[in-house]
């Protein structure tokens, strides 16, 4: 009889010493972290990245999650946004950021002697345009979800089995991800894009991505939101425009997950 995924998770995991995973609190690295803990307990520690390109509200939710589940998380500093090879938008971009990110995970290593770097790289993860991915092979970091042959449907189940508070959480790309390449990445930007996002948040737009295109905010929510979005916008543009946009205006094709790297395949 072939062996579940969770049978395959822990035979994985157990002959690990112990293990670092960079930790974003979305669905993938949070499955990732979790079964660390469920393998290899104390063992199992999570890395977070407090960088200008995290949300704020995803930095407190990992946050909440160790402390609930009684995991050590270590939040470092990355500084990718001093790279002017990053700053500068390229199409490589993720690399740049993985890579300093991978980088400080290594040294952190320091401090935990024998221990295994981990990212929640999932199987759908290798078809799409991921620079990162580069980064994690050349700094030796393992993907448990990719090894053993899981998907995001699968993550989303296993993270649903374990009770997760996560399970369901929206892919939440880091806010770098709004901007075209080629335009430079600023942390005024950053915060723009945030600030836009949690004012649609707080209009009940879970899903919503907003572009700093130019100066110009563009909307994306689902297709079946649109509607509803150009109904509340004339009432909400003037916030967002005194965020420091020149204009707003909703994608009328709706939500589409990397839409930005059609411009590069």
């Amino acid at each position: 009889m072939a062996a579940t995924p969770i049978e395959k998770l822990e035979h994985w995991f157990r002959p690990l010493k112990g293990s670092l995973t960079a930790f974003s609190g979305g669905v993938d690295s949070t499955l990732v972290l979790s079964l660390s803990r469920r393998f290899l307990g104390s063992r199992g520690v999570g890395v977070i990245s407090d960088s200008p390109s995290l949300k704020r509200s995803d930095l407190q939710i990992a946050r909440r999650f160790c402390e609930t589940h009684d995991i050590a998380l270590r939040v470092i500093h990355t500084r990718e946004l001093d790279d002017p090879n990053y700053s500068a938008n390229p199409i490589d971009r993720c690399f740049h950021c993985k890579s300093t990110l991978y980088t400080d995970l290594v040294r952190l290593r320091s401090e935990y002697p024998g221990f295994t770097l981990l990212n929640g790289t999932n199987c759908d993860d290798l078809g799409d345009y991921r620079p990162g991915l580069k980064a994690a092979e050349q700094n030796a970091i393992r993907s448990p979800l990719a090894e053993c042959g899981l998907g995001k449907s699968d993550v989303r189940r296993l993270a649903r089995q374990f009770d997760l508070a996560v399970w369901d959480k929206p892919a939440s790309p880091c806010l770098s991800s709004r901007i075209p390449y080629g335009q430079p990445v600023t942390v005024e930007k950053l915060q723009q894009i945030e600030e836009a996002e949690s004012i649609l948040g707080g209009l009940g737009f879970d899903r919503v991505r907003v572009r700093h295109i130019d100066g110009v905010a563009r909307i994306e929510v689902p297709l079946a939101d649109v509607a509803e979005l150009q109904q509340v916008l004339e009432s909400v543009s003037d916030r967002i425009l005194e965020l420091g946009f020149s204009s707003v205006e909703t994608d009328d094709e709706g939500l589409v997950s990397g839409k930005l790297n059609r411009a590069i395949l």
